[in-house]
């Protein structure tokens, strides 16, 4: 077999990934591996060995609860064909390898930048010289936005060809804030520092995060985290997704002027990440999770608390949802704008929400369950109108679902273990894949580590990776003043893109 199957959080010898020339690398994940839509690429990287890059796929095959690896070597020297002609899913996958190692591809569709990092391989590219796709006529013109906004969002530059209000095409250029995140994982050498990174990644998926990286940390060390470590991640992220949601919902109903929505929601948010505040002392979960410990033992009084957070929260939340959409005026804003249909849902490769809203199966919470999701009969949440209207839906059932499985938590408190034994070192040569299900969607953390079992390459996907062509793709032929909302709609990440 040219490939080897693994499952989620699973390290094996990087050695026993199968290698093959490129020509049997493409036809199996063009061809081979992508043939049911129950299958798509968690993560498609290069890591660099001296004069060759060593390309490495993971396909994740969402009925067998697997992820299949395969790998390449190539040099930069050598101009490829490209996985992106057949599968679009693939095409930021091969422009970041393009950007970071020169690799050449013959009949790429889109071969752009993609974060203009300071080690790119082309010293002379820059953010300033974006070539943006262009369209000559004298009936249409452009309108440039960002990257500075005049709300609080973070730094990207949209650029909207339209024929009068209607959008033709949006092209989305990110990169403003690369930090070199990837790097870092590998320069810092404490693991309170990877950590500390972990957490840095995307300020509201910090428990998605931070969970795959500490997940990912104890498999390669052959640690098995107990019941109340994996209880207290179960509980993190479930929390995190009720707090970003709601605050989801409250910017939503302001890009539709709904202003009762708007404070309503947003005031309902905070009592969730008070909790955190409670449990912690940080709002946003930050120093909560640490890989083969807790800081922060989840006790009764704890539980009193939650109790009365959720049951506060729940009667005021339904209030307001049955106001909110059984509005004529924000349904009307909601309701066919921003499409993105099941088949270019598939075609682009998108995953969580961006996934279920047109009617894609693709919850990692069910095909490849982490932590405590294996006993939740996890059921994703899934529309298939792939709107606003059905974005907003599956938060507010996101949010429901998440009380109804916190509550299960709640039911029994698994007892810290006593004797609780410290983290080993790494094993030398391994190669481990950490996926989670954050709020946003599938993340993904990757590791590699050299013969003495340091850490020598380290690749991070966030969900956003995969989402932000089908926003630039759903606003064609909406008008511009309903950017606003279909942007919010879809809660992108920024820096968990840029990293």
């Amino acid at each position: 077999m040219n490939y080897i199957s693994v499952r989620n959080n699973q390290t094996i010898p990087l050695s026993s990934i199968p290698e093959m020339d490129y020509p049997a690398f493409f036809e199996l994940n063009v061809f081979t591996l992508l043939k049911s839509n129950t299958s798509h690429c968690v993560n498609y990287f290069g890591s660099p060995q001296p004069g060759q890059i060593r390309l490495t796929c993971c396909i994740g095959d969402d009925d067998l609860g697997l992820i299949h690896l395969s790998s390449c070597v190539v040099t930069a020297q050598q101009v490829l064909p490209s996985f992106s002609k057949h599968h679009l899913a693939y095409e930021k996958f091969e422009r970041e390898l393009h950007e970071n190692f020169g690799i050449a591809y013959a009949d790429h569709p889109w071969l752009k930048p993609v974060r203009f990092p300071f080690n790119a391989f082309d010293k002379n590219s820059s953010i300033a010289g974006y070539p943006f796709f262009k369209i000559d006529s004298e009936e249409l013109h452009e309108v440039g936005v960002g990257p500075i906004h005049a709300g609080i969002i973070e730094p990207g530059h949209f650029r909207f060809i339209c024929n009068g209000e209607q959008i033709l095409h949006l092209e989305i250029q990110l990169g403003y804030q690369h930090r070199g995140i990837e790097a870092l994982f590998v320069e810092k050498k404490k693991l309170l520092q990877r950590i500390t990174l972990a957490e840095s990644i995307s300020g509201d998926a910090v428990a998605g995060h931070t969970v795959a990286f500490v997940n990912l940390w104890e498999s390669l060390c052959g640690f098995q985290a107990d019941k109340h470590l994996q209880w207290s991640r179960t509980l993190a992220l479930e929390l995190e997704r009720i707090a970003i949601c709601t605050g989801g919902l409250s910017g939503m109903c302001t890009d539709v002027a709904y202003q009762l929505g708007s404070a309503v929601f947003g005031r309902l948010r905070t009592p969730i990440i008070n909790f955190f505040q409670t449990w912690c002392g940080n709002r946003l979960a930050k120093g909560l999770i640490r890989a083969g410990k807790t800081n922060f033992p989840f006790t009764p009084a704890l539980k009193a608390g939650l109790n009365n957070v959720l049951n506060d929260f729940e009667k005021d939340f339904e209030e307001i949802c049955e106001e909110l959409f059984s509005l004529s005026s924000a349904l009307a804003r909601f309701e066919k704008t921003g499409v993105i249909t099941q088949q270019l849902a598939t075609t682009l490769g998108t995953v969580g929400m961006c996934a279920r809203m047109s009617g894609v199966s693709r919850d990692i919470r069910s095909s490849h369950p982490h932590d405590l999701y294996w006993a939740f009969d996890h059921q994703p949440i899934i529309k298939h109108h792939g709107d606003v209207y059905s974005r907003a839906q599956i938060r507010k059932e996101e949010i429901r679902k998440s009380i109804r499985y916190i509550r299960k938590l709640l039911e029994e408190i698994p007892a810290e273990r006593n004797d609780r034994s410290s983290l080993s070192s790494p094993g030398a040569g391994s190669f481990t894949i950490s996926l989670v299900e954050g709020w946003r969607g599938e993340i993904c953390h990757c590791a590699i580590t050299g013969d003495n079992g340091e850490l020598i390459y380290y690749k991070i996907k966030d969900p956003s990776f995969h989402n932000w062509l089908a926003l630039a793709m759903a606003v064609r032929n909406n008008e511009i003043s309903d950017f606003p909302i279909s942007n919010k709609s879809f809660d992108l990440s920024y820096c968990g893109h840029d990293l």
